[in-house]
């Protein structure tokens, strides 16, 4: 057994061990409690926040699975500012953020890809997308992008940690459920108006948030609501970041200053310098629209008609701003080469490096190496429409009937994704022996005089996806007696993700090279002196196009895709309420069966291709909860489960090659044949509830995963094991040798482990003003193992093997405030990692009147650093940065 996985074990073993003497204290307490307590006690009044954590605690200590849950306590009072902060807060939880704003959502371990995300009962899927490349820039998964709407549209937020067969196939790690609020929710006519102005510490802008909602209940038979919010906000992350590392020196570099065992080292390949290096500033301009209406009719006492829409908007003008030494084949602190005649370049020379005991080069003192700066621009877009209709029939007293059919629609696009690069030349020393993730640069020249800068590049691109779901489902529950209902349902889900990429790259090259065109950058050039480090060019586009008469144009369509997903589901479920050994034990059994239809069409570089696939299989589910007294429960689930991949493996858009005078065949391809991953899972947890919002809980979860996808190339195969038509280059096809052979494939394995801490309570048994105060606290532990794609074992990559989220707050009728913790160990990803992460929140309020509510929300008081690493062994730095601090302050009134 591992160590890691030893302390794992010893930490399940002693959490479960305090919560039984923590349990047994409590009772012993209550006990005294109970036999000293004067007649009268202090009513504790459950409102506001505390309120919040009351209602949510009630959910999850009735429900029949592993749950969690959060829920707002009027309208228009989500608890956080965004939707992935509040699900931060939750055991087993983590998120990714971008410009200081919580994104994507980890459960338990597994990354974002693994956690499904409902809306009002459909699968939603945004496509995401980020500015930087090294966290997965136009990335096509099936993780859900949080950002998209705005917290004060939703007045719920469900966590479902264990599988049952009445849930859809697929989100191994869990199902995040998110529910708009209700007209039938509400007596009468009510209304909620929010009004929030911020400013962040990074961009000093004016950030307004407005929300509102309007809701009308005509007793309980016909309502309507609406509701909207409206934001704009500017972010900026700020840094520095290295490329992919290198021990090769390139070419003509003159080391004769340095040590002659260095000079050994370096001529060996040992020591390793990174690729490059540059200054970094990401500058994004966000607005966000969501609208939602929701429409309820009760023709007759027992049956409901609702009709939710959903509409969110999220445009992104971004910049991309860089000084950077231009990478070659190797470390370009040893060098590199300068593209026009424009500028003289002497031989570069290293004049002393020093470096650790990786062999990683953490000082370098160069002259006459090459830079570039880019300036990026991008135009972002994403729209998501929803329109979903559900019925609840209760046609007897034993027997009811419910589903939805709906559509929903995803786009986004980025119809501007432009970069221009100027080159430089200079000397550079570059200091990475601050320890950390820490670096400085000191530039030998005047990086703000455009007299030192040449054109370099011009490339103008686009990037269109689109995801559309169609899903119907109908279920139907006849209740023996109190203690056996018996459920059964079918359901259908057609999923579509297409798109195609448009690009113009290296823009007159020919022209700058030869001459025929001024490179000279003067007269578009402007000083950028953003970043807290150091000044530099970049251009103004307006008139650097104008400068050289150029129109921004596209190529043809390319990288195109397309994938269509039917599945079609069905299950029987018996959930039971029953007595065991004189004690309640209720849950439920199950089994759920699907098909999916999967065809993927693609254009390689060589033409169309189309293939199709078919996997079915059965997946059975247990839950169970066994009541040992009122407050004191225990929950066991079993269950298998499944995880579609993700959607670029399954794109049929790469390259077949054969190259003429070698007959040397490649082929690059995804792989529409891939089956999902599946999964063993296991739950046992206890839970003791106490007082009006106290808990205490403590539980072990285990997944046994197959079919994890990694990247697999052979060598030498039949053609005709690719998959794909003949012919699409002439001569290729059926036995002829593929000489590279690249796609994705079901490959690995995969285990985790994990415990899950978690403990909530107010300070009522505290005297005075102090029983208005609380905690929630909770904690995950993972153990994981896995095989990486180099044959290596290791942590499942994005898993945090520790999570923790603390909450200290205190509340009255009148005023109130709270401060989190948020806490992410560091975690591996492909090619590197992130380091750890602690986030600080607060949030106040001040009760002016019954109506009128004064808010003050902080988000990353700390100003957080992002770190990110390559190569796992000595941790050398990839990118660290950081967002600033964002502060709102605002009304909530109630009519």
């Amino acid at each position: 057994m591992s160590s890691s996985r030893t302390r794992l074990v010893a930490s399940a073993a002693g959490g479960i061990i305090a919560f039984a003497l923590l349990t047994g204290a409590a009772r012993a307490e209550e006990a005294i409690v109970t036999a000293d307590a004067p007649a009268e006690v202090d009513e504790v009044v459950v409102q506001g926040f505390r309120q919040s954590l009351a209602a949510a605690r009630e959910q999850k200590k009735t429900a029949n699975i592993t749950s969690d849950v959060i829920v707002a306590e009027d309208m228009a009072k989500f608890p956080d500012l965004n939707l992935a902060e509040s699900l931060q807060r939750l055991p087993g939880l983590a998120i990714n953020r971008e410009g200081g704003e919580g994104r994507r959502v980890s459960l338990r371990g597994l990354g974002p890809d693994f956690t499904r995300v409902q809306l009002n009962g459909m699968e939603v899927l945004g496509n995401v997308d980020s500015p930087m490349d090294s966290r997965g820039q136009t990335s096509r998964d099936r993780a859900f992008d949080f950002n998209i709407f705005a917290s004060e549209l939703f007045n719920k937020v469900e966590v479902r940690k264990s599988f049952s067969a009445e849930q859809d196939e697929g989100g191994m790690a869990g199902t995040v459920g998110l529910y708009t609020a209700k007209p039938f929710a509400y007596d009468g006519r009510r209304a909620a108006l929010s009004l929030q102005a911020g400013t962040n510490s990074a961009t000093d802008d004016f950030q307004p948030r407005l929300a509102g909602m309007f809701s009308q209940n005509w007793n309980d038979t016909f309502g309507v609501l609406v509701s909207a919010a409206y934001s704009k906000r500017k972010t900026q992350e700020q840094g520095y970041n290295t490329y992919a590392p290198s021990r090769v020196v390139s070419g003509g570099t003159n080391i004769s200053k340095l040590s002659p065992t260095d000079q050994a080292l370096i001529n060996a390949g040992t020591l390793v310098f990174q690729r490059g290096n540059r200054l970094s500033v990401w500058n994004s301009d966000q607005e966000r629209l969501g609208l939602t209406a929701a429409v309820q009719w009760r023709p007759m006492e027992n049956l409901t008609f609702t009709l939710d829409a959903l509409h969110g908007e999220f445009t992104n003008d971004r910049s991309e701003l860089h000084l950077a030494t231009r990478a070659s084949q190797a470390s370009t602190v040893l060098g590199g080469t300068v593209r026009h005649s424009g500028i003289t370049q002497a031989a570069p020379t290293l004049n002393a490096i020093q470096y650790d005991r990786f062999n990683s080069v953490i000082y370098a003192d160069v002259d006459n190496t090459v830079f570039a700066t880019e300036t990026r621009r991008q135009n972002t877009e994403n729209k998501f429409d929803q329109l979903v209709l559900t019925g609840e029939w209760q046609l007897t007293d034993r027997l009811k009937i419910d589903g939805h059919i709906g559509k929903e629609t995803s786009d986004y696009d980025i119809p501007i994704s432009d970069k221009f690069y100027t080159e430089a030349f200079g000397g550079l020393i570059t200091d990475y022996t601050m320890g950390g993730n820490s670096a400085r640069n000191t530039y030998k020249w005047d990086t703000t005089d455009p007299n030192n800068y040449r054109a370099h590049e011009i490339d103008f691109s686009a990037t269109y996806q689109s995801t559309e779901l169609e899903n119907a489902e109908l279920n139907g529950a006849f209740t023996f007696s109190d203690a056996l209902t018996f459920k059964a349902g079918v359901s259908f889900r057609g999923f579509k993700n297409s798109g195609y990429q448009q690009a113009t790259d290296d823009l007159l090259r020919t022209q700058w090279e030869n001459g025929t065109v001024d490179d000279r950058v003067n007269n578009y050039a402007k000083v950028f002196d953003e970043h807290d480090d150091q000044s530099w060019i970049i251009v103004d586009w307006d008139k650097a196009l104008a400068n050289y008469g150029v129109t921004r144009t596209l190529g043809a369509p390319r990288s195109i895709y397309e994938v269509q997903e039917d599945t079609t589901a069905g299950y029987v479920q018996l959930d039971w309420n029953t007595g065991f050994l004189g004690r309640t034990l209720r849950g439920n059994v199950g089994l759920r069966a699907y098909e999916t239809e999967l065809t993927s069409n693609g254009v390689a570089n060589v033409g169309p291709i189309s293939v199709s696939n078919t996997y079915s299989g059965v997946l059975p589910a247990f839950n169970a909860v066994l009541e040992l007294t009122p407050s004191l429960q225990i929950r066991a689930a079993a269950a298998q489960n499944i995880n579609r991949p993700a959607l670029a493996s399954y794109a049929m858009n790469g390259t077949v090659s054969f190259d003429n005078a070698t007959g040397f065949v490649t082929v690059n391809v995804g792989n529409p044949n891939l089956e999902p991953y599946t999964s063993d899972e296991f739950d046992l947890a206890a839970e003791w509830y106490f007082g009006e919002v106290g808990m205490l809980a403590a539980g072990v979860f285990h997944k046994k995963i197959d079919g994890f996808v990694v990247s697999q190339r052979v060598t030498n195969v039949p053609y005709s094991t690719t998959g794909l038509p003949d012919n699409l280059i002439a001569g290729v096809g059926g036995s002829r040798n593929v000489n590279e052979f690249t796609r994705p494939v079901n490959l690995n394995d995969a285990e985790l482990t994990g415990l899950e801490l978690s403990a909530q309570t107010d300070f009522f048994f505290l005297p005075g003003l102090l029983k208005n105060a609380g905690v929630v606290a909770n904690a995950t532990f993972i153990d994981s193992k896995t095989t990486y794609p180099n044959g290596q074992t290791g942590e499942i990559w994005g898993m945090s093997d520790l999570n923790y989220n603390v909450t200290v707050y205190y509340e009255t009728a009148r005023y109130g405030a709270r401060v989190s913790a948020n806490y992410r160990s560091d975690y591996p990803i492909d090619l590197g990692g992130f380091n750890e992460t602690t986030y600080v929140d607060a949030a106040a309020f001040y009760q002016l009147t019954p109506a009128i509510r004064l808010t003050l929300d902080a988000v990353n008081l700390t100003d957080e650093r992002e770190e990110q690493y390559n190569d796992p062994q000595a941790r050398r730095l990839w990118n660290t940065t950081q967002s600033g601090r964002t502060i709102f302050v605002g009304a909530n009134l109630q009519f």
